[in-house]
């Protein structure tokens, strides 16, 4: 742990069911969503509702990943794809293919080690993690686990700006390369199954203390973040940091336009998997107005429904530069730990590959628009 107060550990109180062993599954999986069935077997029913639920009805959830299958490919042949390579770059750092891990909260709740298996894991791929606000390990020990992967942080702003200097300027010298600053949670989205469990109350960020009152923040109070953040702030984050910011939550064209004018180095068109505001659009639907917007200024990138290689491909194609898994993450994560997030990776990554190869790009550079038919039905 950090000898700072601002140390990230929670008190986690769900997980498996009783008596279940932490073991890998006996039976083959083979993709993502084989992942998913095996989590909601065997992890107890707050944990499942948490990872799972989304607001209100849960349209913009389901919708995120129907969103793609919407989409038909065009693909090209006689290109010679006998090598086919998915490295990318993002922020000016190379990864291994264009497929990082986004930020979520609380991973003890799914295997012990937390974040640390998480973190090795996207070591081992060579991808990007972005560690959340809400981790379940401490910053330092996520760096110790694993000391050489690619990391970016993301923040809830918190009311207290001192206390959000203090984090940004920690995060800085634990080598996080990127400040993800996520926007669309002024309030607390209405997640039905975590107020039914009581989640919010049940889950303690013991060790994240207030620089001006000195005492823990329970997560339910972590959730309410600062209500009052505006456009004209991120200047004062830009202030005190060199850390290029990637805003999370952006799903329009003005938003889009102001993130440009704003100066900042990339966004994360996402719908916060369908957990905040339901009934937006997916983020493969918000995708090409975000990009046209923003003219190849700054990077875009996605996360929100992509289950397969096709879904990265798609995503690529309308004109993002990388996509971050979410919930798929703990899936692997909660049926074989560190060994399971590199499989679901690997899965996907394959998938990708294959994805590439079938339409004829033999780079990511190759892949483009041309390669995109949105289906009439």
């Amino acid at each position: 742990m950090s000898e700072s107060g601002l140390s990230l550990s929670v008190f986690c109180v769900l997980g498996t069911e009783k008596g279940d062993e932490v073991a890998g599954p006996e039976m083959s999986l083979v993709c993502l969503t084989d992942f998913q069935a095996y989590a909601r077997e065997h992890l107890s029913k707050s944990t499942r509702d948490f990872i799972e639920g989304g607001a209100d009805d849960s349209v913009t959830r389901d919708d995120n990943t129907a969103a793609f299958k919407r989409i038909r490919l065009r693909p090209r042949y006689l290109r010679d794809v006998s090598e086919v390579d998915t490295r990318t770059t993002i922020q000016g750092e190379e990864i291994s293919a264009p497929i990082g891990i986004a930020p979520t909260g609380f991973h003890c709740l799914v295997w012990p080690d937390g974040e640390m298996s998480t973190a090795r894991a996207a070591q081992a791929a060579g991808i990007c993690y972005i560690t959340s606000t809400l981790a379940s390990c401490s910053l330092e020990d996520i760096v110790t686990a694993a000391p050489e992967g690619l990391r970016w942080f993301q923040l809830y702003v918190h009311p207290d700006r001192q206390l959000n200097k203090q984090l940004i300027h920690r995060v800085e010298s634990l080598g996080f390369k990127a400040l993800v600053i996520t926007l669309d949670t002024p309030v607390c989205g209405n997640r039905r199954y975590d107020i039914q469990n009581q989640l919010r109350r049940n889950l303690t960020l013991k060790d994240l203390q207030s620089p001006k009152k000195g005492n823990s923040l329970p997560y339910f109070q972590m959730a309410s973040i600062s209500t009052s953040l505006c456009w004209k702030d991120l200047s004062w984050f830009q202030s005190i940091t060199r850390l290029p910011i990637i805003l999370k939550g952006i799903l329009t064209r003005e938003d889009a336009e102001l993130a440009v004018k704003h100066n900042v180095q990339g966004i994360i068109v996402s719908n916060h998997g369908g957990r905040q505001l339901d009934e937006v659009l997916a983020s493969i639907d918000a995708l090409t107005e975000v990009v046209a917007a923003v003219k190849g200024k700054i990077e875009v990138y996605l996360d929100g429904g992509v289950r397969t290689g096709n879904d990265v491909l798609k995503a690529l194609a309308l004109g993002a530069k990388c996509v971050f898994l979410g919930r798929p993450i703990l899936w692997g994560l909660a049926c074989k730990g560190e060994h399971g997030v590199k499989e679901v990776l690997n899965i996907l990554t394959n998938e990708f590959r294959t994805s590439m190869a079938l339409t004829g790009c033999r780079s990511v550079a190759e892949i483009n628009r041309h390669l995109i038919q949105f289906s009439r039905l």
